[in-house]
This record gives structure tokens, sequence and C-alpha cells, in this order.
């Protein structure tokens, strides 16, 4: 969950122009038919609107009288201590008499989303008031007014976020979304069993990791990283169903055969841990994390010689939420480069906060030149922003991609 040049080196205004039009998915659904369904489901919404339906109203703020807050988020993803603390999130709360509850909820985007969505229609409080989504489901959440317009005066540290995150297509202006981290998918690997490492997406494929093999949820990282093998420019929109299809041919082999073991979100940490796999599609960040818990670099992380993906999730305050001021609050602590620097110390992931890099100079200066916080252009060469789907195309290649993994 390692570093980069700050933003206003070539590299990072590079991968920041990219990630301005991202619509990126990570983390989706193979969870089982009723899952699927939700997951179809949601794949044939517009991004850009919520259909006839009335917009539910935003809840009234209570945030004057109520000093709670919950933050739904991904596992591996902020600081922890050996206590299973969260010194940042501690330091936030004795500084601003908050009582903040941090759930470890979001294990992949369509199966948050198929838990909270009722709710959400109906402008319910969905139990959290700060989640942390991915491009293209804030995209369709904002669509659908599920989300809360944010008070930039609240979070007057967003003046440290990069430029060329401010104006992404699908919040103009970081009205709804605030970025949280972004990061990589690739490749990763036991080193006691597999100690030449992986540097290819065809050596998952090797007979001797027959039932050993795991890949995302997340139809746009498992297939991104099967087309760009193919090599296919994933970000271009020279590429359609062709292409798609041929990649989807070598997942089906790789299914059908045995040799792709499981198909899972977040919880495919277990899998690599428990050696049930041995070499997997993953996302970068987790591996360090992973690697801490264990107490020893058990497992290698890299992006493939053709090339990983790169996504972002954000902040965003639910519609039903009674606490919008608490959340921006805590928004507005996270957005210091001191406390983005420690954050990204722990996780591993690229921070958007400018400044944080010349903080973790400070703090652990051994981080600095770490490629998967602070990656400079040699690393951003490989890392590749799967191209915005239309509505078409996203509900048939998420059917395809599932129609697949739910024979896995």
């Amino acid at each position: 969950m390692s570093p980069r040049e700050l933003p206003t080196d070539a590299g990072i205004r590079a991968l920041i122009a990219q990630a301005g039009a991202w619509r990126v998915g990570r983390r989706t659904v193979l969870q089982g038919a009723g899952v699927s369904a939700a997951a179809l489901a949601l794949a044939a919404c517009s991004t850009g609107g919520g259909g006839g339906a009335a917009k539910p109203s935003a809840a009234a703020d209570k945030s004057d009288s109520d000093k709670t807050l919950t933050w739904a988020n991904w596992s591996f993803y902020i600081d922890e201590d050996d206590e299973g603390n969260y010194p940042t999130l501690q330091a936030f709360q004795e500084e601003s008499g908050l009582t903040v509850t941090y759930d470890v909820a979001v294990d992949d985007n369509n199966t948050y989303y198929a838990k909270v969505k009722d709710q959400l229609a109906l402008g319910q409080d969905i139990g959290a008031d700060v989640v942390c989504l991915t491009d293209w489901m804030i995209s369709r959440l904002i669509g659908q007014g599920y989300v809360q317009k944010l008070d930039h005066a609240n979070i007057p540290n967003l003046s440290n976020l990069t430029p060329s995150l401010q104006n992404p297509d699908f919040d103009e202006g970081r009205e709804y979304s605030v970025p949280w981290q972004s990061g990589f998918a690739g490749l990763a690997w036991n080193k006691e069993k597999l100690p030449n490492g992986l540097t290819s997406v065809e050596e998952l494929w090797d007979p001797a990791l027959k039932g050993r093999v795991g890949v995302l949820s997340e139809m746009r990282d498992t297939m991104g990283l099967l087309m760009l093998a193919q090599g296919i420019d994933i970000s271009s929109s020279d590429w359609g169903d062709e292409e798609f299809a041929a990649a989807i041919e070598v997942f089906q082999q790789q299914v059908s055969s045995g040799q792709i073991r499981n198909i899972k979100g977040n919880s495919y940490a277990d899998d690599l841990k428990n050696e049930d796999t041995l070499a997997a599609i993953v996302w970068s960040g987790d591996i360090t994390t992973i690697n801490g818990e264990l107490g020893e670099e058990k497992f290698g992380f890299a992006l493939p010689d053709t090339g990983g993906t790169l996504w972002s999730d954000n902040f965003m305050v639910p519609i039903g939420s009674p606490r919008k001021t608490n959340a921006e609050k805590l928004i507005d602590f996270y957005y210091r480069p001191e406390i983005a620097a420690e954050v990204a110390a722990y996780v591993n992931y690229i921070t958007p906060v400018e400044g944080a890099k010349e903080a973790m100079a400070d703090i652990a200066p051994e981080l600095v030149e770490n490629q998967l916080i602070f990656p400079n252009e040699e690393t951003l060469a490989k890392a590749h922003i799967f191209r915005t789907l239309t509505n078409a195309e996203q509900t048939r290649y998420q059917a395809d991609f599932e129609s697949v993994g739910l024979g896995a």
C-alpha cells in the first residue's frame, strides 16, 4: 500500500493528468449470483444520472450536537500500530474532540453498494458518515444523487490537493469527492515458493502453479492486465469488443482449467497468507502491509513487463449522513502533508497531497524513493488507466467477466 516526486515533477504531473479523466474501477464482485445481479444492475445505470426517480435530499447536519463519526474504508488502508490502533486517527480525535469509529466495511465497490443502495435511495443514514470508494463508483453515486455536496470552507487544507486532480470529469471542482489514495494493480508472489519472482502475466499460467493462482474481482484490473499482456493499450479508445473478447478467452481458459483458484476483492490477502495461492494479481500497497503483519518480506510485488493498472479511491459523504461537518473536519486533517506522509509510510499507496514527500523526508527518509508511494517517470510509464467504458460496454464486459468468474 511506496515514493514519487512531488507533483511539480513532470512524471507526477503526467500521472495526475491521466487521473483527471479517471473512471477507473477496482474491486468489483464475483461473490455469487445474488451480488452479481446487483453488480449488473449497477452497471446498467447511467454514469451521469440517476434515472427518472426523484433524488433524495441531504440529511440535516447535526454535527454541532453529535460529536461522533463513522468512517467506512477498505482493509490495509490506514496507519496501524502493533496494538491495532490507528495513530493518525487517534491524533485527530484528541485534537477535534470527535469520537470516530473506523469500520473496515469495504471489500469491493459493488458488494458495498449492494449493502447500502436501498438506504441511499431513500436518503437514509447507512451507518457511515464518510466512505472511500473508487472513481467509477463515486461517479455513479454522484449521478444518482446519493452524495452530499462538500463545504470547502470546512476543508481549507484541500488547497494541498494536487492541482491536476482538482477537476476530474466526474466531479468538476471536487464538489462531492476528495481523493484518498491511488495505487497500482500488479503481480505478487510467495518469495519462498517462487524465489525467481514474476515479471509477466504469462508466468501465472505456469503448470507448476495450477490451482495456486488468484486474481482480482475487479474487472478492470484483472482484464486490464490480461489485455496489456496481449499488447492492448487499455487507456486508448482504439480497442473494443474484439480485443476484450480475446482477453476473456484467456481468462476463461485459465478458470476452466483450474489454473486460477480464486477471484476475490480485498480478501485475497488471506489466500496469500495461508498459501492457498502462491501468485496473484493484487493491489500494490496491500503487499507491503501483509509483509509488515507477518514481520518478514514473504511476498514480492512488481508491475508486469507489459504494465499494470492505475486507480484512485475517494472520500465521499453519503446523502443520509447527519454528520457532514464532522466528516469534512476529518478530510481536512488528512490533507495536512505530515499526516498524509504518515499514512503513506504505512499503506504504501500514492498520496494526492502536495508536500507529503517533503514531510516524508523527516518521517521516513528511506521511503522518499519508494516507487509505490512516489513513483518516478519510469514506473509511471508502466501504469495504465482503463479507459472509460460506455454504459453498454460496462454492462456487457462486466457480464462476460462475471459469467466466467461464477464458474471458478
